[in-house]
């Protein structure tokens, strides 16, 4: 069973060009991998920004917001880094995947991971907050609750604050990977605007 939330885009992505990165989340301490965060969001950066090197931000048609662009990357890709790694099953062999896909003007995110179902309870609960609610409020609350309490690690803040300040679009993909329902594999997915118009 497989279900769908937010803007999900199902075609086949391979058509694009794209950056694909995967690793086995309980290969290392988590406390070794975390080390690699910043250094694998900087250069999943500075590959993208090869594809826009060529475009001119005083066009008439088109205003490319290339710094902007640059640290929503870095900090999107670092975001669900952690993700995956938080939130990982450690004891499903499946590997987790973190692909890149250019889209016209729209920089696409993919996260696929598998965990539990206490996991996935957390983050449908989360994702139906978003869809009944105006994701503004949201941060807000969400800013206030963490400065009381910094503990929570279901809080979705950095979700949030892709769509408040990048203006990202997110969307999941829920499936059983099992018949009992008691692991499912996550897709998570977030579709990044590159360019405004004039």
């Amino acid at each position: 069973m497989v279900e769908t939330f937010g803007t999900f885009i199902e075609q086949p992505l391979e058509q694009m060009e794209y950056l694909l990165i995967g690793f086995s989340a309980n290969s290392l301490p988590i406390q070794q991998r975390w080390k690699t965060n910043r250094l694998s969001a900087d250069f999943i950066s500075d590959y993208l920004r090869n594809f826009f090197t060529g475009i001119d931000a005083a066009d008439s048609n088109q205003d490319f917001i290339s710094i902007h662009s640059d640290n929503a990357v870095k900090y999107i890709s670092n975001e669900l880094l952690e993700n995956a790694m938080k939130f990982h099953d450690d004891q499903k062999a499946r590997q987790t995947r973190i692909g890149f896909y250019i889209s016209g003007d729209h920089l696409i995110f993919l996260l696929q991971n598998m965990a539990t179902l206490e996991t996935t309870t957390h983050l449908r609960h989360f994702i139906e907050r978003l869809l009944e609610n105006n994701p503004y409020d949201l941060y807000i609350e969400q800013m206030e609750k963490n400065a009381i309490d910094e503990s929570s690690t279901h809080s979705g803040l950095g979700l949030l604050s892709m769509i408040c300040d990048y203006g990202a679009k997110l969307g999941w993909q829920l499936e059983h990977s099992d018949v009992e329902g008691t692991d499912y594999h996550i897709s998570t997915m977030i579709s990044l605007p590159l360019a405004v118009k004039n």
